[in-house]
């Protein structure tokens, strides 16, 4: 029951954050747009690297845990391929919690890195100066689901003993 309400709250969480990672996508597509006419004009935003930049890095660890729940992450089966397929859980289950592992590691750095610039109210050196945490933060917040998503596809094996297999109507 509890791994069950665990699995939907990650399903949720990663819609949603393939839902904003859509609307960035929108966001590079207008912005792209706009600066091409502005350019016309001999004018500029003078931040479309900036924040074109900080989108497609929010854009990408916001999709990773989106990617890996739709098994859409590149996924090199040399191993699986040769073992029985009712032991293919097993070896999903080890790659899992090595990934849980180094991506649990990798976002408690960066929850650091996060606050450090938060606290010193670190900026950006353009024109924007734009705070450097929120572009910071936005890439933790991928990190973080995407080790919800880890998460909970370990307790999914574990309590079922076979790799799931994704419902892409649900």
């Amino acid at each position: 029951m509890i791994i069950r309400s665990l699995a939907i709250l990650s399903r949720r969480l990663n819609q949603l954050s393939g839902a904003l990672a859509i609307l960035l996508i929108a966001y590079l597509l207008c912005h792209i747009l706009l600066e091409i006419v502005l350019r016309f004009f001999g004018t500029s935003t003078y931040v479309l690297d900036e924040f074109v930049g900080y989108a497609i890095a929010t854009i990408t660890f916001l999709g990773l845990g989106y990617s890996l729940e739709r098994n859409g992450l590149i996924k090199v089966n040399i191993l699986s391929d040769r073992l029985p397929e009712k032991y293919h859980w097993i070896l999903d289950t080890f790659i899992s919690l090595v990934s849980f592992a180094m991506f649990f590691w990798v976002s408690c750095y960066w929850y650091i890195n996060v606050s450090r610039s938060f606290k010193r109210n670190i900026t950006s050196e353009s024109i924007a100066e734009t705070p450097l945490w929120i572009p910071e933060g936005m890439v933790l917040v991928g990190l973080g689901l995407l080790c919800l998503t880890l998460f909970v596809r370990i307790l999914v094996l574990i309590s079922t003993r076979h790799v799931p297999h994704i419902e892409i109507n649900k």
